[in-house]
């Protein structure tokens, strides 16, 4: 059976409590989780190996956030647990792709390549998630600093992920405003 019919009543299980639905740690991995649906389209339409490769890697590393975030804030779990590894990891794809793209020095619009723009959908949900998180931290629900660091940074990866999808297609961004 693929459904347990638990959560019919508006109730869902962290992994030690039971919350509404609603709770804000349901609302931010459930977050995380659509963010990763949009990165498995961007990178199901993505056309280079390493765009490819660096979008596996960082839905990886959301399931573990997913984890990290479905404990009770009442547990003490260290193992599914975001670190600065994951954080500079994250630094380093970025730092690597800024050298290779220039960026241009104005606004530009999304959606100049369908590879482009399913990386800025995840990158706006990204962007939510990481609201919903900063909200539990300062909550004090969560206390990893690095989650927040990671979701920061992860918005600027996948910022010049989808300029360099651009970029490989030979398309110069449109600019958000008309000259």
């Amino acid at each position: 059976m693929f459904y347990t019919r638990k959560g019919d009543t508006g109730y869902t299980d962290l992994l030690g409590d039971r919350v509404p639905k609603y709770h804000a740690r349901p609302e931010t991995y459930g977050t995380i989780d659509e963010a990763t649906s949009f990165l498995g389209l961007a990178r199901a339409m993505a056309t280079t190996d390493r765009t490819r490769e660096i979008i596996l890697q960082v839905q990886r590393d959301l399931y573990l956030m997913m984890a990290e975030l479905a404990f009770a804030s009442n547990m003490d779990q260290h193992k599914f647990e975001m670190n600065h590894e994951h954080v500079l990891w994250v630094e380093q794809q970025t730092d690597s792709l800024s050298e290779e793209v220039e960026l241009p020095p104005h606004f530009i619009i999304p959606g100049d390549t369908v590879p482009g723009a399913a990386l800025d959908s995840a990158r706006g949900v990204i962007r939510r998630a990481e609201r919903l998180a900063v909200h539990l931290f300062h909550e004090e629900e969560i206390r990893n600093e690095e989650l927040i660091a990671y979701l920061n940074r992860l918005s600027s990866l996948l910022f010049i992920l989808a300029r360099f999808e651009d970029h490989a297609a030979g398309i110069t961004p449109t600019k958000a405003k008309q000259s």
